[in-house]
């Protein structure tokens, strides 16, 4: 039976979300954490998208496949009982059996966190900046992301990515009280894409790129005119959408999948 898991990570002192070897993972810790509660010799779990080293979730989908159907407040409580506290599971959906967190997908936002004092408790969670960036000068560079679909500029070098094109439907910066703060929504990102958006973005608010010429960076599909990466600390995956009434249709497949596995026993 297969469940959707929506899963909240502090990234500080993980090596992003997918298992690699020697390092530690976030899904390295949750499936050994379903393991123990399920006992389950091996369990493989997928997320709806990758986070690199350090960054952080506040909604990430995670979908994996029991033995047997369970209560979504029973698999909640039992995995929070032993999951260390920088990760937690909220929301658990049961769903048809060829649902999938990744490819049913229709949206992902980002967040990006900056904090304009110095602040003890956000050291884990934004990127600190003395010297506030001209926030109107970021959004109108920021409009052109809607208007290309082409992001080669963005993308890493290496990877298996097959094409760099993305529909961005929101890119804005706000302020909130000391914090300034990127979102951004599309329905894919390239790897490492959102870290050199932002980076890039900053140097137009310092003054260092015009609007025009971040457009002009973003055409010409050039990774080297890119700027730096924005530290991880200050990035967040924020939301990811389903299509409308996805988890209704989801629930109607998994009660027919456990009907039938009720009438084969």
């Amino acid at each position: 039976m297969r469940y959707f898991l929506e899963v909240a990570y502090d990234g500080t002192r993980f090596h992003g979300w997918q298992v690699q070897p020697n390092a530690l993972s976030v899904q390295e810790v949750l499936d050994s954490c379903l393991c123990k509660v399920f006992r389950l010799a091996e369990v493989e779990t997928v997320g709806s998208g990758r986070t690199d080293t350090g960054v952080h979730a506040t909604q990430q989908w995670v979908h994996v496949d029991l033995p047997r159907a369970h209560e979504p407040e029973e698999i909640q409580y039992k995995l929070n009982r032993i999951l260390p506290p920088d990760i937690a599971v909220g929301q658990v959906k049961p769903v048809g059996p060829e649902a999938h967190t990744r490819f049913d997908a229709v949206s992902r936002t980002y967040e990006y966190r900056i904090t304009l004092e110095k602040n003890p408790f956000l050291v884990r969670q934004a990127y600190y900046l003395s010297r506030k960036p001209d926030v109107g000068q970021m959004n109108q560079a920021a409009q052109a992301l809607l208007q290309l679909e082409d992001f080669t500029t963005f993308s890493k070098v290496k990877g298996d990515t097959k094409h760099y094109r993305c529909t961005i439907t929101h890119a804005q910066w706000r302020e909130e009280g000391n914090q300034l703060i990127f979102t951004i929504t599309a329905n894919r990102f390239l790897r490492g894409m959102v870290r050199l958006v932002v980076g890039t973005l900053l140097d137009v608010g310092k003054g260092k790129l015009s609007p025009a010429q971040f457009r002009e960076v973003i055409e010409r599909q050039d990774r080297s005119l890119a700027s730096g990466a924005a530290p991880a600390q200050g990035l967040f995956l924020h939301r990811v959408e389903y299509p409308e009434r996805y988890f209704q249709h989801q629930l109607a497949l998994f009660e027919q999948a456990l009907a039938s596995q009720a009438e084969e026993a």
